[in-house]
């Protein structure tokens, strides 16, 4: 399987690798994919091998069973899995692509036509540890334009960190080049390995984050979330299941912008607490989106 993009990428992809195990229940399964990924990959049991792999770069492999193409509609990634000579191949053909549909169920889609069965609910991880009284707050972002602004995730911590008095412990983390974005919400973010951001992520109280990589680490985990969304629809990329709060203004963008989006702007330090107390609270028992 070919799916050379970010961790947010890898996890929603997570039904469809099982539906492939289901159906290939004593085959090796091979997951093209960037090697930082590792430690995710992992914690997946319906991988064997992960083959460390660049966006739209050569894959060494040669003659597989089964090629299948989770990385988009081509042709590119297409072409890059037709060199390795598979014996059979599963792809969207670019006029078929579903661009209006929800990303896990897009792939779930593209093997139940090849009568391989998946259930897009099925996206939790194995367990990494007990619940603590920790909120996670990763304000970072793969572009600019989902990046809610570090001064409003400061006044939504410095709120929790009052409110909450010794109850709740707020930790600031920070991805690969964000510890200068994490250091304007707070002095000592954390910034560790990928295993670490997601063993802390799978066992916080609470995270709150934007349209990235961890809001789906949450999904995995069960962990409960508050995120906030712009440019991009929760419709297409928000979880479906669990206890989530989504805030969304309704406004879609370009997602590859380098300014935060206008929607996302809209979106105010009272919302985010609102809807903090709400799951903190326990009254969002199934994923929600408030949008305005």
């Amino acid at each position: 399987m070919l799916r050379a993009l970010g961790l947010g990428d890898l996890l929603t992809a997570v039904p469809t690798l099982r539906g492939l195990r289901g159906a290939f229940p004593g085959a090796e399964i091979t997951l093209a994919a960037p090697a930082w990924l590792a430690d995710a990959v992992a914690r997946i049991d319906a991988v064997d091998r992960l083959l460390p792999t660049g966006e739209l770069e050569p894959i060494a492999f040669e003659e597989p069973d089964l090629a299948v193409n989770l990385h988009g509609r081509g042709p590119r990634s297409t072409e890059l899995l037709e060199a390795t000579r598979p014996r059979r191949m599963i792809s969207y053909a670019p006029e078929e692509w579903p661009a209006d549909r929800h990303e896990v169920l897009r792939w779930c889609d593209l093997l139940e036509r090849d009568g391989i069965r998946c259930d897009p609910d099925d996206l939790l991880l194995p367990e990494a540890g007990g619940r603590t009284n920790r909120i996670v707050i990763h304000p970072g972002a793969s572009t600019g334009a989902r990046r809610w602004p570090a001064e409003r995730y400061a006044a939504v911590a410095e709120a929790l960190r009052r409110d909450g008095g010794e109850e709740l412990d707020v930790v600031v983390t920070a991805g690969p080049g964000e510890l200068d974005l994490a250091r304007r919400i707070t002095p000592e973010p954390v910034a560790g390995s990928l295993a670490e951001l997601l063993d802390l992520v799978a066992t916080a109280r609470l995270v709150i984050c934007g349209d990235t990589g961890v809001a789906h680490v949450a999904t995995a985990y069960g962990t409960p979330s508050v995120l906030l969304f712009g440019p991009m629809s929760p419709r297409l990329w928000g979880p479906r299941t669990g206890p989530h709060r989504v805030i969304w203004h309704g406004r879609t963008g370009d997602t590859f912008a380098d300014e935060p989006d206008i929607g996302l702007l809209r979106i105010t330090v009272g919302e985010v607490l609102d809807a903090v107390g709400g799951v903190l609270c326990g009254s969002v028992s199934s994923a929600r989106v408030t949008s305005a």
